[in-house]
């Protein structure tokens, strides 16, 4: 492991994040007090302020991918991967959460749903149906993986300890503490780590202020330095940015359906007032804006090292951002940013922890094995089965992020792209035709459904399209390939087909 922290780095970080530490347990302490039933857990018993919720679903959609994965994407790849991962991607999210949201939200309340899978469930009226997403959500443990990952690189190069201990810790805690408070202390926590991750955007985004002496066009002559296709809109020799139908195109479609994921469209539904979507909407869409913008500052680690080595030694993509935060500011600004890359991966990684697990108890293990429940004792039952399965997610994180560290397939970012692609691939026909088509059939969502899934690791793995034929390939055109098909699927089998009756 290449060090650059130094020993008062080291000794300071370790007491800041000790303090991180205790802050939180303050707040899931606060929280798991008022915890009765599996509704506490998975959309709170407080009311929330539009403020805090906007916060929480900045602080949720921007997780370590953003702050620390990304930019070494950019760093390898240069304007290109800004101009899709900064610009087109996130104007695409914006689209499709002004559009889905308050849609979700109407229907969320109606049918009365606590999770996802069991939105799709009730609004299909098949719990096959429900159960069916309940499975393919644990596709989302590899987004889970790439933020351990991202945690273990940044904490690691700070405190230099040995990245498997880091991983384990990190594991134990986040996991540990999730077991209790659920959304009445998570609202709170991400509230404050969006808060904190706002100033580090800030921190970082003008570190790279240097470069832009010269104005816009010395900074791209400083790019077209690096490499033939570093300055340019697309990248031939990238295999994520190579023209602009990956560029534009995938990106927009990934953006759009990237919104049908379980901790961030269940984000409204904390909201106990109809008249603080706008307000939550505006806070959390402003706060994403320089969130998404962090992607630059792959740019700044590139000019920072060129050759993208340290003493020698290629730096893996994965650590770019780690190494140059290191390298970069003084012993006081790195804790502060530090803290705030901390605080990008736990508030994705707790929303993830709670919906993952609220859909395995409520919509996985209730419906096969409800029945061993005690009327009496149900509740007390129920938050008891939600612990065990955060304790099965924890014990799946750490083998495949462990895994991921040894040996990834050039970054975690590809394999956590994968299978959150798949899961949304498969979310956003039943999603999209239940909030704006009437009398949809299961049949036709259901079928949908399992057409993505199919097509988006036929694709991939198969290498079925002529961009799928590189060493490592993009998810992104798997997943595009998958939403496009299934929607004509879809919409072919709701306004072709006679009507029948919605069973499977």
């Amino acid at each position: 492991m290449n060090n650059l922290a130094s020993s008062e780095q080291i000794f300071a970080t370790w007491i800041v994040v000790i303090l991180y530490m205790l802050v939180i347990l303050f707040f899931v302490i606060r929280g798991a007090l008022k915890v009765k039933s599996m509704s506490d857990y998975a959309i709170g018993s407080i009311s929330f302020s539009p403020l805090a919720v906007g916060l929480a679903l900045a602080a949720s959609m921007t997780s370590a991918a953003t702050f620390i994965i990304n930019p070494g994407f950019i760093a390898l790849n240069g304007l290109s991967g800004v101009l899709s991962f900064g610009i087109v991607m996130p104007l695409a999210i914006f689209c499709s959460l002004i559009l889905l949201t308050k849609k979700f939200r109407k229907s969320g309340s109606h049918v009365k749903a606590l999770t996802m899978a069991q939105w799709i469930g009730k609004m299909y009226q098949s719990q096959n149906y429900a159960i069916f997403f309940a499975f393919i959500s644990l596709l989302l443990v590899t987004f889970i993986v790439l933020i351990c990952v991202g945690l273990t690189q940044v904490l690691a190069s700070t405190l230099n300890v040995e990245p498997v201990i880091v991983l384990l810790s990190v594991i134990v805690f986040v996991f540990g503490y999730m077991m209790f408070g659920g959304a009445n202390s998570m609202v709170y926590t991400n509230a404050i780590q969006a808060t904190l991750m706002l100033v580090v955007a800030v921190i970082l985004l003008f570190s790279g202020m240097e470069y832009f002496q010269n104005g816009m066009g010395g900074f791209v002559k400083k790019l077209e330095s690096i490499g033939p296709h570093y300055a340019s809109l697309t990248n031939p020799d990238s295999f994520l940015f190579r023209d602009f139908f990956e560029i534009i195109f995938c990106q927009a479609v990934i953006g759009i359906a990237i919104v049908c994921q379980p901790h961030i469209i269940t984000k409204s539904l904390l909201l106990k007032d109809e008249k603080d979507v706008n307000r939550y909407l505006i806070v959390g869409i402003l706060v994403l804006l320089v969130f998404f913008q962090v992607v630059f500052v792959g740019l700044f680690a590139r000019f920072h090292f060129p050759d993208l080595t340290v003493n020698g030694m290629p730096i893996p993509m994965d650590g770019i951002v780690s190494a140059y935060v290191v390298s970069e500011f003084s012993v006081y600004v790195t804790i502060l940013v530090v803290l705030g890359l901390i605080s990008a991966g736990l508030s994705t990684l707790e929303g993830l922890i709670q919906s993952l697990s609220a859909t395995l108890t409520a919509d996985l293990f209730n419906p096969l094995f409800g029945k061993i429940y005690d009327p009496v004792k149900r509740d007390k039952q129920e938050i008891l089965v939600n612990k065990l399965m955060i304790v099965f997610l924890a014990i799946i994180s750490f083998v495949l992020s462990y895994q991921q560290l040894k040996s990834p397939n050039l970054s975690v970012g590809i394999f956590a792209q994968n299978g959150v692609y798949a899961y949304f691939s498969s979310a956003f026909v039943p999603v999209l035709f239940g909030m704006f088509l009437k009398d949809v059939r299961l049949k036709t969502v259901f079928t949908s459904s399992i057409v993505a899934f199919l097509v988006h690791f036929t694709v991939y793995y198969g290498r079925f399209l002529p961009y799928m034929k590189e060493t490592v390939n993009n998810p992104a055109i798997a997943s595009t390939a998958a939403l496009i098909v299934s929607l004509i699927v879809g919409l072919s089998m709701h306004f072709y087909l006679k009507p029948s009756q919605n069973h499977v």
